[in-house]
């Protein structure tokens, strides 16, 4: 089933073109790594997907009901702000009931079974501000969890997490994506591909791997120029264990 389909999109900012005759297809139980340049139009694809913005030509096909969570590179929330972790994540069931709407008992449960699918239950009381970077990610993917989407988009997800808590952020998207199909934009492939299961390309243009092996050759005939970590003079999936 596709749940997101991009057809021959073009968008810009005052008449500078940003993205051009851009197609992509997401569909049920993908987990696509989009990669490229800053500057190359990642984050303007999102936000055409959202809503947010309007492409100047082209189509954008959300499928009927489709619930898409979305986890922005930038978050809004102040964090001198005295709100819990569970707080938080009820919060992303705002845009389902409505913001007059009382959180019910059935509500806080399923935050509860989020945070667990997280790894934050047992901080559910603490402050937003107490936590750290990492952690906080792992509160926000929660949010964007807790409406059931049948699609999750991560901005750059790793911004705001330390070296300690990376790996452990990629292992977690890698069982959310047994349940929920998964867009994870980042600049920095060395970490992506041994997680994602396809590759989109993002220069202006958009080629799509149908795979996460990818090599230098491949990256520079999609004008892609993103660097591979490599060994010697081999680049290399980055793996869990690794011998040099």
């Amino acid at each position: 089933m596709n749940l997101v389909e991009l057809k021959s999109v073009s968008f810009g900012y005052q008449d500078e073109p940003v993205i051009d005759e851009v197609d992509l297809i997401i569909r049920d139980g993908d987990f696509i790594g989009m990669i490229g340049p800053n500057g190359g139009g990642k984050s303007t694809i999102i936000r055409i997907i959202m809503g947010l913005l309007q492409p100047w030509k082209g189509e954008v096909i959300i499928a009927k009901e489709t619930n898409i969570g979305y986890l922005p590179q930038t978050h809004n929330f102040d964090n001198r702000y005295p709100i819990s972790v569970l707080e938080v994540v009820l919060s992303g069931l705002l845009k389902v009931h409505g913001i007059t709407t009382r959180v019910n008992k059935k509500d806080k449960q399923k935050a509860l079974e989020v945070l667990n699918k997280v790894g934050m239950a047992d901080l559910a009381k603490r402050s937003i501000g107490d936590l750290s970077g990492g952690q906080m990610q792992r509160v926000f993917i929660g949010r964007a969890l807790i409406s059931n989407p049948q699609l999750l988009i991560l901005d750059e997800p790793v911004t705001y997490v330390d070296n300690r808590f990376e790996q452990e952020l990629y292992n977690l998207l890698e069982k959310i994506s047994q349940e929920t199909s998964i867009l994870l934009v980042s600049h920095d492939i060395g970490q992506i591909v041994s997680s994602v299961r396809t590759i989109a390309c993002v220069n202006r243009q958009l080629h799509y791997h149908p795979s996460n092996h990818i090599t230098e050759e491949i990256l520079e005939s999609y004008n892609c120029p993103i660097d591979l970590i490599t060994h010697g003079h081999v680049p290399h999936r980055v793996l869990h264990t690794h011998l040099p």
